[in-house]
């Protein structure tokens, strides 16, 4: 009872807007094909609900956790077996991973145990647990998300390979967007990327640089300046980093 849980990479990535507290986006999601964690449930008889392979993070704090809670399903599966989970995908990247995790739970969780959930409610589930969790639910190969990440639409492109380089800094994503408003919310312009979800990942990396690509890359410069240093020519970022990545 195994499933892989790919990282993914934001080819781009342009915020939109500010609601309730949260920025709104859109962004073109590329699932990393060689780069996953693995979510297994394993027999073991447990006096709660139990998750290895995650560090020091206590069992509440996990968003595995938090998407099994929000799931609320009433069984005794997991008085039986614990959750493991086999990390690869760095944390405090712009992967995805802990998502990734939660989503691959999810899904895990509903085809082991029959629960007949459809992918829609599952993915709906998952937004009130994290952002980025509907895109790895409904588990397209590329997508474009928008909305606060709710609203995932499939992309048919052509698939490319992915190189990544994780330098040692962990990005916390709460404080690169919250420097983001501070320092860079005026400079939104809607028209700049009109028609980038019509256009294919290549194409629209052809045209820009990573500073026009992704709307977090200067904010995570401002957040973590040491990004400069260490950033490899011609690269892009993903997400809210650290990752750079050209394909």
């Amino acid at each position: 009872m195994t499933k892989k849980a790919h990282a993914k990479i934001n080819t781009f990535l342009k915020i939109t807007g500010h609601q309730n507290g949260y920025h709104t986006l859109l962004s073109r999601f590329v699932k990393v094909p060689n780069l996953y964690d693995t979510i297994s449930f394993v027999p073991q008889n447990c006096d709660s609900f139990t998750i290895e392979g995650c560090g020091d993070i206590p069992t509440t704090s996990n968003i595995i956790y938090k998407a099994y809670k929000a799931m609320n399903i009433d069984i005794d599966f997991f008085k039986s077996h614990k959750v493991v989970v086999a990390k690869n995908i760095p944390s405090g990247a712009g992967l995805g991973g802990g998502s990734s995790d939660a989503g691959a739970f999810m899904l895990l969780f509903n085809e082991v145990c029959n629960l007949q959930i459809d992918t829609t409610t599952l993915a709906n589930i998952g937004s009130k647990v994290g952002a980025d969790i509907p895109f790895f639910v409904y588990d397209y190969d590329s997508a474009n998300v928008s909305g606060f990440g709710e609203i995932v639409e499939p992309f048919e492109e052509e698939q490319f390979e992915i190189e990544l380089y994780t330098p040692n800094i962990h990005c916390d994503t709460s404080f690169v967007y919250k420097t983001f408003k501070q320092n860079l919310f005026y400079t939104i312009d809607l028209k700049s990327f009109e028609g980038w979800d019509k256009l294919s990942s290549k194409e629209i990396l052809s045209k820009v640089d990573a500073i026009k690509a992704n709307d977090l890359y200067q904010a995570s410069l401002i957040a973590y300046p040491q990004l400069k240093d260490i950033a490899p020519k011609g690269w892009y970022f993903s997400g809210s980093g650290s990752t750079f990545f050209k394909i």
